[in-house]
């Protein structure tokens, strides 16, 4: 029998690209530390299963793939509409967030047959952890393995409708002569399983760890291969959890679904403005309301800020929830446009309930909190204010202005600072019990506002 033989690579766990030597620098992407070592066989792969090729007008006159429910609406929101057959899904987040009891949420939801395999629990763990949470037990099948041919075999013999893999980190190729977690083998792996997902039409979702950067550890070749990319953001300090879709082939991305973590597991949240406004503060200074859009959803954002004298040196700048680098540029505004000293003072901006908003909507908003803590002038409880502001003191535009209205509407706020570009024909014809106030520059804003 001949033996077989291997010879060493190094794979770059940022770009997935491997390179017969070892360099500090990734030749590919440029990326610094991120080669390792792993071998390869010169053993002769099995041929590959020919597939069929079928006409565009054959496949379109075919009924189109129907959606499973969740049960769970937030999840479904996320999706899209619901898991689709054939799909892989990858679930990331920090340690404890509640991945492992998302995935048991969902596989009882479903009310389909389900396979669980975890490779980082028992058996026993598992099931204990689904009593808690009172997990239907009729369709959902458990098992340790972390084998992928072992795995692949139980699909086989179960056949499931849906597939959790916890985690990809934990599950091994045993052909390849590296350690569960490497480059290499989440590579394989996820080639594996997407074959799979693939050729027996079920869908998988796979839970991922990340990085200490927030990141899915691994090659990042594992988020292109996926079809979604799902992460569950969470605080110790907080009980809500955040479903953010960050990468979705079959529906919109950036799209959020919340939950709160309670002794039953998580429970959907269906209206996140009254939750992040439950304990808002009224007629205090530095305070502002802010109409937030998570991809399709609209959701007030109490926004606070804090400017003191610096009596201890260099003022301090610090932000939670919002970019550093953006708050640097709305206190140059700030001084420069409207007059207001900020060289000497410590500012302190934050989002109330720990959301973090990646929207330059937010900026008229952050500008406004800023300059009522100040002057010490609280701005009037039932204002919002929404608006991207420029380096020449101007209030741009903002997308999609009638579901923050009507969100704002809805939960009985009475004026709304409005750009001037955004008071379309459209917006005036919306039957909504709001006034809107027309703002082309910060200093418009701040004569309605003080």
């Amino acid at each position: 029998m001949a033996k077989i033989k291997s010879k060493i690579v190094y794979l770059c766990s940022t770009c997935g690209d491997d390179f017969p030597k070892w360099n500090g620098q990734c030749p590919a992407c440029k990326e610094w530390g991120t080669l390792s070592e792993f071998r390869t066989t010169n053993q002769k792969k099995k041929k590959a299963i020919s597939r069929s090729s079928h006409s565009l007008n054959e496949i379109l006159s075919k009924e189109p793939g129907s959606r499973l429910s969740t049960g769970l609406h937030e999840v479904d929101r996320v999706l899209g509409g619901g898991l689709l057959s054939g799909s892989i899904i990858l679930l990331g987040g920090n340690p404890g967030v509640g991945k492992s009891t998302l995935a048991l949420h969902i596989c009882s939801g479903l009310q389909k047959k389900a396979l669980y395999v975890s490779a980082e629990e028992s058996e026993e763990q598992v099931a204990l952890r689904a009593k808690r949470l009172s997990i239907n037990p009729d369709n959902l099948f458990l098992s340790g393995e972390n084998d992928l041919d072992g795995i692949i075999d139980h699909i086989q013999r179960i056949q499931p409708q849906i597939i959790i893999v916890d985690s990809i980190q934990t599950i091994m190729n045993s052909s390849l002569d590296s350690l569960p977690g490497s480059p290499s083998q989440i590579r394989d792996c996820g080639q594996r399983l997407l074959e799979t997902a693939k050729y027996k039409n079920v869908a998988i979702l796979i839970v991922g760890h990340v990085t200490k950067e927030g990141t899915i550890a691994g090659p990042k070749m594992l988020e292109h291969m996926v079809d979604t990319v799902l992460y569950l953001e969470g605080d110790d300090r907080y009980d809500h959890r955040i479903l953010r879709s960050v990468k979705n082939r079959f529906g919109a991305t950036h799209e959020i679904g919340l939950f709160q973590m309670n002794q039953s597991g998580l429970t959907e949240v269906q209206n996140p403005s009254e939750m992040f406004l439950a304990e808002r503060s009224l007629d205090v200074a530095g305070t502002t309301i802010y109409p937030s859009l998570e991809g399709t959803r609209p959701i007030l954002v109490e926004v606070q800020a804090l400017v003191s004298n610096a009596n201890y040196g260099t003022p301090q700048r610090n932000v939670n929830g919002f970019d550093y680098k953006r708050l640097g540029m709305l206190i140059a505004v700030l001084e420069k446009r409207m007059g207001i000293s900020m060289g000497t003072k410590d500012v302190f901006v934050n989002l109330v309930g720990g959301l973090k908003v990646d929207d330059p909507a937010l900026d008229l908003a952050i500008i406004s909190s800023m300059a009522s803590s100040t002057m010490d002038k609280p701005v009037n409880n039932s204002f919002v204010i929404c608006g991207e502001v420029g380096l020449a003191g101007e209030v741009r535009s903002v997308n999609r202005i009638e579901h923050r209205l009507s969100e704002a509407a809805t939960l009985g706020f009475k004026i709304a600072l409005v750009p001037s570009l955004n008071m379309s024909k459209s917006i005036k014809r919306l039957s909504l019990d709001i006034e809107l106030k027309s703002i082309s520059y910060v200093k418009d804003a701040f004569q309605l506002l003080f």
